[in-house]
């Protein structure tokens, strides 16, 4: 229950003032998109190989003949039996339908570290229809750094190094998988990379978040089943 009731007169006050924080706010959102879209590219320098439902593929296939490739870097790690259940919260927010993604020469795809078969048993116990590959045994996850491992790659995460992560406290979060998003654009045959966000960049991905943050309960972040981690969400056939 909200902690405070009101006459309708002070009620429509307090949501005008809002209103206008809320336009500012979106005002800024759009003017962050444009300066996101503006960003420079980097032309990719390796060749990721990445196994398919289908078999091989590479990055530059992904795109399956468009010109823009949006990548969701979903965290299963080789060693796993299932998916990470967040990152499970976020596939499903996604669009069920991507004519209209399409329609704007785009592709989405996700891509996680354990190999394919095992991406392929959670694709059907979920009902998920995504196009899902496998980086095992490439670089992939540790160029973009959504596989953190001091052996294999210099660790950083969202753009920070060890020393600065550690600096702010994050000792424990250096290790691993995490998750990301990642952009690429593709002309001439060639790949460069645009963008990439981690941690509550991907927030605005999240339509139920979206949601949940028109009332008054808010978000109920890390609740049930998440034991302090992640986002407290269950597979939806737990629930």
């Amino acid at each position: 229950m909200p902690s405070k009731t009101v006459t309708p007169e002070e009620w429509r006050a307090a949501r005008v003032d809002l209103l206008a924080k809320e336009k500012e706010h979106t005002r800024m959102s759009d003017e962050l998109a444009k300066q996101r879209a503006n960003l420079p590219v980097v032309e990719l320098g390796k060749n990721y190989q990445f196994a398919g439902p289908e078999g091989p593929v590479t990055l530059a296939d992904m795109f399956k003949g468009r010109s823009q490739l949006a990548v969701y870097h979903f965290m299963f790690d080789p060693s796993w039996d299932s998916p990470c259940k967040s990152c499970s919260f976020v596939v499903e927010n996604m669009p069920k339908r991507e004519e209209h993604l399409n329609s704007r020469d785009t592709t989405l795809a996700f891509v996680s570290r354990a190999p394919i078969e095992k991406l392929s048993a959670a694709k059907e116990r979920m009902g998920w229809d995504i196009d899902w590959y496998s980086s095992h045994g490439s670089d992939f996850n540790y160029d973009f750094h959504v596989t953190l491992d001091q052996e294999k790659a210099p660790v950083e995460f969202n753009y920070r190094d060890v020393a600065e992560l550690k600096a702010k406290g994050m000792n424990s979060g250096i290790r691993g998988e995490v998750h990301g998003f990642s952009v690429f654009v593709k002309e001439g045959g060639v790949v460069y990379h645009t963008y990439s966000c981690y941690g509550r960049g991907v927030d605005h991905l999240l339509p139920t978040f979206g949601l949940l943050d028109m009332t008054p309960a808010g978000r109920q972040d890390k609740t049930k089943g998440s034991g302090g981690r992640g986002l407290g969400f269950l597979y939806h056939d737990e629930y």
